[in-house]
């Protein structure tokens, strides 16, 4: 038996067996929540999806969420055939008919839909898109800091595959975190183009080195929501926080790292490579950054 943990671990919560997933307009049991597999999104990964987290009945950074969403669409020339004020619409239609008021995780995914034959170009998705909420109970669950190992695989250019989009294509990460494992670790520390620290399979990086908060340049990594709110809580709270290139050499030398995302907000980092970093636990200034992030979404809630 082994202690592995990923960032998204979430306690058990016999209440998914029975929530209730919106498709296209309709409420459905997990069971008959079903996509043709002619969906764009089954055959090619074409499409894109937002996390979304429930805190004391609010959506945290709705707003910011929508922005995204809508972003992604354009740049993939994908009509999500709703307005934002249906999406929002939707999800909270969804929260509610789940009895749902926080620790809740919401995945709202949008494909170019239906194919008419199984293949790659987009004309022939002519049903319109699959818009998909799956809404779950989610209380995150962590029982020790994050084990990091460098793999491999790269964030690559935009002109390949922009790494900035919340993409369904997922299979580079995926391999990474396969890598990851395979070497002993929860999950990979992914390099750009050149070599720096960048940013893991599933999350934003961060490291802390004599009181100043360093993550990537922001170039190749996911335009992660959290990520930038962390940024804002330094700026405004006096905490030194740098967008920079910077080495595993760095990395390994640092005194704290976290990990931020949607669903796990700030996660410690206890080791990197199979070096300990820093005391192994969550940091004096990762703590205080996670404290002024849950200040942050209590005051975005009133």
């Amino acid at each position: 038996m082994t202690d592995h943990v990923t960032t998204h671990q979430a306690e058990d919560d016999a209440r998914n067996e029975t929530i209730l997933i919106w498709i296209n307009g309709a409420l459905k049991p997990r069971a008959e929540a079903l996509v043709s597999v002619y969906d764009s999104g089954f055959l090619l990964g074409d499409g894109v999806w937002e996390g979304l987290r429930l805190y004391d009945g609010q959506w945290a950074f709705l707003d910011d969420h929508m922005d995204r969403l809508f972003e992604a669409a354009l740049a993939i020339d994908l009509d999500i055939g709703m307005t934002r004020d249906k999406i929002v619409a939707a999800l909270h239609e969804t929260q509610a008919a789940n009895g749902m008021t926080t620790n809740a995780h919401a995945r709202l995914m949008v494909t170019r839909g239906v194919k008419s034959r199984p293949f790659q170009h987009p004309a022939l998705s002519r049903a319109g898109p699959t818009v998909a909420i799956i809404m779950e109970h989610s209380r995150p669950s962590l029982p020790r800091p994050i084990r990091l190992a460098t793999v491999p695989h790269l964030r690559g250019l935009p002109m390949t595959q922009d790494p900035k989009l919340n993409s369904h294509s997922k299979l580079n990460c995926i391999l990474a975190c396969i890598a990851a494992e395979k070497a002993g670790a929860d999950e990979a520390l992914m390099l750009d183009v050149h070599g720096f620290v960048n940013t893991t399979n599933a999350c934003n990086f961060f490291i802390v080195r004599k009181g100043q908060v360093w993550t990537s340049s922001g170039d190749y990594c996911m335009n992660g929501i959290t990520r930038q709110k962390v940024i804002d809580i330094c700026d405004i709270n006096g905490i030194p926080v740098f967008q920079r290139n910077y080495s595993l050499v760095e990395t390994y030398g640092a005194d704290e790292a976290f990990l931020t995302g949607t669903f796990g907000a700030q996660t410690p980092v206890g080791q990197v490579d199979g070096r300990q970093i820093g005391s192994g636990e969550m940091g004096p200034v990762t703590k205080r950054i996670r404290d002024l992030y849950r200040q942050l979404v209590q005051d975005e809630a009133r």
